[in-house]
């Protein structure tokens, strides 16, 4: 799908108003409300806007300790993998997980209430045997930025579909 200047309008005003009115997002495209709309659901379908949702501070409900931990594996193969993916699946303190090449083969980022939660986790994670060879802990102590929205440039965009 190409993506010419409405297209990204719509995805930069989204990223920020997800809960915008249709006519309130066609007027600051230019658009009128039919044809604008007809972009969202084309986007929507192509996959490039996945859903919507709100943003929750955590921080409001309880307190909550931020732990990045890199995890290298003993074993390199498709099984192995799987296994350690199993594992962060069914981590509920685990947020996020990403396989990265590089050192380590995962960095997951844990939201636990203390630090006492988050290693009684590790702990589980070290005694379920998926082949951890071994993990670095990092104590999340500021968070310095934190943006879920990407800045989108016109040019890239557009020749990226």
């Amino acid at each position: 799908m190409k993506l010419d200047r409405y297209d990204i309008r719509i995805l930069q005003i989204l990223q920020h108003h997800g809960r915008i009115t249709k006519s309130q997002l066609a007027e600051q495209i230019n658009l009128s409300v039919s044809p604008c709309w007809e972009r969202v659901k084309k986007l929507e379908q192509a996959g490039i806007i996945e859903g919507y949702g709100a943003r929750l501070n955590l921080k409001a409900f309880q307190k909550q300790t931020m732990v990045l931990v890199e995890v290298s594996l003993k074993q390199h193969n498709a099984q192995a993998f799987q296994r350690f993916e199993n594992l962060v699946a069914n981590t509920p303190q685990v947020s996020e997980c990403y396989a990265t090449g590089g050192g380590v083969d995962y960095i997951a980022k844990f939201q636990c209430s203390d630090i006492d939660q988050y290693q009684r986790c590790i702990d589980k994670w070290l005694d379920s045997n998926v082949g951890i060879e071994r993990y670095y802990t990092y104590i999340v102590t500021k968070e310095v930025k934190q943006a879920p929205n990407i800045k989108l440039n016109n040019t890239s965009v557009i020749n990226a579909y």
